[in-house]
């Protein structure tokens, strides 16, 4: 390998077949063109030259050109922050936002950046003390993969301009794609035109000539609308046949269809493509089976008022909002404690063994802009219902404003999801989350007509509030008569709310059947 220096530019003519050029290849060098820390290694990666700008400009010669564009040869000490992994599965994000620029002061914990992950858009918190000196990943950056580098920090302020023209030699190093071969150019030969097999003259009829026509082409033509007047025979004497009529439909020209609606493609954000690649792997591999049970919830509805006039009471004295318990408050409570008598509803599918939780941790599905995403209200089993509900708004607002850290989100050992606040779904099913073994699904309540329960009433029917739930249970898992037991305990502490406050997680030690 020959080397010349021309001005600031050092030009290598590489004489062997090297088609390429990356972070991770070591090359052979000239000892002569470094200075003598250098010039005892015959090879080098390119982590050693980070102050070099790499680039083949001549990949289809026979020899390979690098230019190396002269930089500083040290950089000041500084920190490289690498793209962050925020949850389990993320393998990829996008840079969102910066909320701090080149040249601000860091402290440790500060909102540097927002990346949008698999799960949610969140907030990504300088590692260190310092001053960012250099953005790698510009906001937009898209599909970064996890462990890219993301920026550079620097203890000294005076450091920062240092890393002015700093870039990262992986990205700026990295193999280019071999170039796409050129689409096939057609001929500028063409083939001489096949003419085609003349056919006998036809004659068409003129005005006033009697219409020359066979009877089926006839009826043929009155069935099809055709007016036999415009077309040329080909039988004897111009007479139409019926291969004739069957010539001009095929000639006959298509009428364009209607025009196609306007639409617009949405490209899907990191959020949904986790959602639907999941949802669909959920739906396709577990052998899902559902259970539904009707709860009559009027008992359960007046503890609720009760409850709520008492934190209204309560929150006078103190001046603050008060709080206001939800049905959906409840029905966690309820699934939590059904979970501790029915442990198999509290398990994960783990391939090989069946993972047996012992606390409760209810994962909430809450709708937001981006997605699904399902907050998690953990060890649910030994709340009250202030709490819970309490938590359940917290972490809601957090995840409409995507701003839930990844603990919030990640886990939980059974799922609720609610669409009875809309108002118009009675009941659904819903898709088992991963590696869970079942989600419950609550419809709207209601209020009904039913038979009296007893027969000796004057009134033949009384008024209840009626509420449709769903199980979906992992048959892995959950065997149909357990999925039955669980849903028995879950309709005894609806209907019946002081069980909840009798029994609470003392019930664990009861059997399935009490």
């Amino acid at each position: 390998m020959a080397a010349r220096l021309h001005g600031r530019l050092l030009i290598f003519n590489f004489y062997l077949k090297i088609a390429m050029m990356n972070g991770s290849r070591a090359l052979r060098i000239l000892t002569a063109c470094y200075s003598r820390n250098l010039r005892l290694r015959q090879r080098f990666s390119t982590q050693q030259v980070l102050h070099f700008r790499l680039a083949i400009v001549r990949p289809n010669t026979g020899f390979r050109y690098l230019h190396l564009t002269s930089k500083r040869l040290n950089y000041p000490d500084h920190s490289k922050i690498t793209f962050p992994a925020l949850s389990p599965t993320m393998e990829m994000g996008t840079i969102v936002s910066w909320q701090k620029k080149e040249g601000d002061q860091l402290s440790e914990g500060d909102l540097m950046c927002e990346i949008e992950t698999d799960k949610a858009t969140m907030g990504f918190e300088a590692p260190e003390e310092g001053y960012l000196a250099k953005i790698i990943l510009p906001e937009g950056s898209k599909d970064v993969p996890v462990g890219k580098l993301l920026c550079i920090i620097v203890q000294d302020k005076n450091d920062v301009t240092a890393f002015k023209e700093f870039s990262d030699v992986e990205s700026v190093a990295a193999p280019t794609p071999p170039a796409t071969a050129p689409a096939a150019q057609e001929s500028t030969k063409q083939a001489p035109p096949v003419q085609a097999p003349t056919q006998p003259p036809q004659e068409i009829m003129a005005k006033g000539d009697r219409l020359k026509a066979s009877p089926l082409a006839k009826k043929l033509a009155g069935e099809q609308g055709i007016d036999l007047s415009s077309l040329p025979g080909s039988g004897p004497g111009g007479r139409i046949l019926a291969a004739d009529l069957s010539q001009a439909s095929a000639q006959a020209p298509i009428p364009s269809g209607a025009p196609t609606a306007e639409y617009t493609d949405i490209p899907l954000s990191n959020m949904r493509k986790t959602i639907a690649k999941r949802l669909a792997e959920a739906k396709s591999t577990i052998p899902h089976y559902y259970l539904t049970s009707e709860l009559y919830i009027d008992k359960l509805m007046d503890v609720r008022k009760k409850l709520n006039a008492l934190l209204e009471k309560e929150a006078k004295k103190t001046g603050e909002k008060p709080q206001k318990l939800s049905i959906n408050d409840f029905i966690i409570k309820a699934s939590a404690l059904s979970c501790l008598r029915v442990p198999e509803a509290n398990s994960s599918f783990m391939g090989s063994f069946i993972r047996e939780h012992s606390g409760v941790d209810v994962s909430v599905a809450v709708s937001t802009p981006s997605g699904l995403i399902t907050p998690i209200i953990f060890d649910a089993h030994t709340k009250g219902v202030a709490t819970i509900g309490y938590e359940v708004g917290l972490l809601a607002a957090k995840a409409r404003d995507g701003k839930l850290q990844p603990h919030e989100f990640q886990g939980g050992t059974f799922t609720v999801s609610n669409l009875g606040m809309f108002g118009s779904v009675d009941h659904f099913t819903a898709i088992i989350n991963p590696p869970q073994s079942c989600i419950l699904a609550i419809g709207a309540a209601r209020r009904k007509l039913v038979p009296a329960e007893e027969e000796s009433s004057e009134e033949k029917y009384r008024a209840v509030t009626s509420l449709q739930v769903t199980l979906s249970c992992d048959h892995r898992v959950v065997d149909g008569a357990v999925g039955a037991v669980w849903l028995q305990h879950f309709k005894r502490f609806m209907e019946e709310p002081i069980t909840m406050i009798l029994w609470g997680t003392a019930g664990m030690d009861k059997k399935r059947g009490d």
